[in-house]
């Protein structure tokens, strides 16, 4: 069969942008669509495209006319999810084709994608469950397949949850890192200079913060692959710097350590970005130091808040004490500080301020500072439904405040445009 794979165009919509003419805060990266080159890698004895509209915007029309597959499948991030409906319907315009929609807002919320123009839905890592699906389509099998829903408009989703195991990482073929070698030269990390590979060491977070959407591609599991596996997809790339782009790459440290051991054996070097979080380095400060040694140059560390009430509230299952230990230890092994920050709509000028200084006191290499947003499917969601005053989802770009902001709304997008800036004045990774 021929097999279509779309990664969507750069999406979102920015209020400080169209309200307040603050133009600074939109921030775009292109990175190689992994999630798809892995399921490209388990779909073997078919034809196969990947069609990156992050970086070819315009390109759908002629690949649907000079490819013409019987297949169209796109993922979602949730600031993605309306636009993966009006690709749909371009889609179903052009050519009859079967369309299916996965991705991190399909796992979360996939009674959005209950339409007409969406044929089936995969929910949660889809690796293993897309191929199935691809199976049943080519035999014309109709079989129930864990994971995988077919939409049904006007009445509720009805579909077998998968339960998900190592056997969902279908280890045996690696990812298709091939079909993305037009656009290999697109991918880097523009203000900083640095060319990206992208591998998954591991699958899911054992945490479950109230705020993050993981969860849904494993159902709460943490699965990691095994060392060879990580090796062989590291040894593919040719790119001098490796992202890790897992949730939680230390979620077992054992694991962390023994990958730490084989690179070193393999005679890998290259240099490696990584996320961990801060619990994580203050139980275990030698295996950041070990990885330090074999080339890991920065970590992604989520912070979010910097004192405990706000972290307790985020069932962040850490503390602002912790997470100075572990900004310390960073520092003494020299290792380059990613700090992830989450900014309440709630925030006064004093917080604002008092978030500034704890950045530049503490010297955090390179701040990343959100909005909190409360995603379809997480907790937070839940808790905050009902004050929920945007729910266009063009917007849920974590860069826009869908909740009422406690300061004058200018003034609070003002504040987090100049936040944002003299944080990234001196960044480095």
């Amino acid at each position: 069969m021929k097999i279509l794979l779309i990664n969507p165009p750069n999406s979102g919509r920015s209020i400080p942008e169209e309200r307040y003419g603050i133009t600074s805060v939109k921030q775009i990266f292109r990175g190689e669509p992994l999630a798809l080159e892995v399921l490209a890698g388990n779909l073997d004895d078919h034809e196969l495209r990947i069609l990156d509209l992050k970086v070819n915007p315009d390109g759908l029309e002629a690949e649907l006319s000079g490819f013409t597959p019987d297949i169209v499948a796109l993922t979602a991030m949730t600031c993605e999810a309306q636009t993966v409906l009006r690709l749909a319907t371009q889609i179903k315009q052009k050519r009859q084709t079967t369309v299916v929609v996965g991705g991190i807002h399909a796992s979360a919320d996939p009674d959005f994608f209950n339409c007409e123009q969406i044929d089936w839905i995969v929910v949660g890592l889809g690796k293993q469950s897309f191929s199935e699906l691809v199976q049943a389509l080519e035999t014309k099998v109709d079989q129930r397949i864990p994971g995988v829903a077919r939409t049904a408009p006007g009445t509720p989703l009805s579909f077998q949850p998968r339960k998900f195991s190592r056997n969902d990482l279908a280890e045996q073929h690696p990812p298709r890192y091939d079909l993305v070698e037009p656009y290999r030269p697109q991918y880097v990390l523009q203000t900083l200079g640095l060319q990206l590979g992208f591998v998954a060491s591991a699958a899911g977070c054992p945490y479950d913060c109230s705020f993050c959407c993981i969860s849904a591609l494993t159902d709460g599991r943490y699965l990691t692959a095994t060392i060879a596996t990580v090796i062989r997809d590291i040894q593919q790339l040719q790119t001098p710097v490796i992202r890790l782009v897992d949730a939680n790459t230390f979620g077992n440290p054992q694991h962390a350590l023994q990958l730490a051991d084989a690179i070193e054996s393999a005679g890998i070097k290259k240099q490696f970005l990584a996320d961990v979080r801060s619990d994580t380095v203050v139980r275990h400060p030698e295996l950041l130091k070990r990885w330090q040694e074999i080339g890991l140059r920065a970590v992604v560390i989520g912070f979010e808040e910097i004192d405990d009430t706000a972290l307790g509230a985020m069932n962040k299952k850490s503390s602002a004490a912790i997470n100075l230990q572990a900004i310390e230890i960073l520092h003494r092994i020299g290792l380059t500080i990613v700090g992830d920050f989450i900014i309440s709509p709630d925030y006064t000028e004093q917080q604002f301020d008092k978030l500034g200084d704890f950045v530049k006191q503490q010297q955090i290499n390179l701040p990343m500072h959100t909005i909190l947003t409360p995603l379809p499917g997480t907790d937070l969601y839940r808790q905050l439904r009902e004050k929920i005053i945007i729910h266009d989802l063009d917007y849920y770009t974590l860069t826009n405040a869908v909740l009422a902001t406690r300061l004058d709304e200018e003034l609070f997008y003002q504040r987090y445009a100049a936040l944002l800036a003299e944080g990234h004045q001196s960044a480095k990774v």
